[in-house]
């Protein structure tokens, strides 16, 4: 598995263009020709549009992995928080709060929930659940300002 695959693997037209990077590149792209075993290789990205182009011909299958539409979030809430939470907890409100996070910030969110509830000797309601998204979408936004 090779995660940030953007990394090594950048257009050749970007002005980031490093030698030695380059170097790897092609002696990954040299290893994956050659390559015959039964392996499979996995190259995550969540910047594809970086990509080198030639770099989608070596590999057989590309897979798109989507932010989750507002039934794949309901689908979420309702698997993590399960009888922990009161109905409120998929309303309108944090069905779009949760828009634009990805699956495991979901997940995350709702385990800190379920956390703070059972500290407070509670259910997760919408303004816990709420509060938890917001933390999420803070330190993502956080993170990219630091980029």
């Amino acid at each position: 598995m090779f995660d940030e695959f953007d990394a090594i693997g950048s257009d050749r037209t970007y002005d980031n263009d490093v030698g030695e990077m380059r170097r790897i590149l092609n002696s990954f792209l040299q290893y994956i020709e050659q390559d015959d075993s039964a392996s499979i290789i996995i190259a995550a990205t969540n910047n594809p549009r970086m990509l080198d182009k030639a770099l989608f011909r070596r590999f057989d299958d590309i897979l798109e992995y989507r932010l989750p539409d507002k039934e794949q979030i309901s689908n979420l809430l309702k698997l993590n928080l399960n009888e922990f939470a009161t109905k409120d907890v998929l309303s309108d409100r944090v069905l779009k709060e949760a828009q634009g996070l990805n699956h495991a910030d979901i997940v995350t969110a709702c385990d800190e929930s379920l956390k703070e509830a059972l500290l407070k000797d509670t259910v997760v309601n919408e303004s816990i659940l709420l509060t938890f998204l917001e933390d999420r979408k803070r330190l993502i936004q956080y993170k990219e300002e630091a980029n």
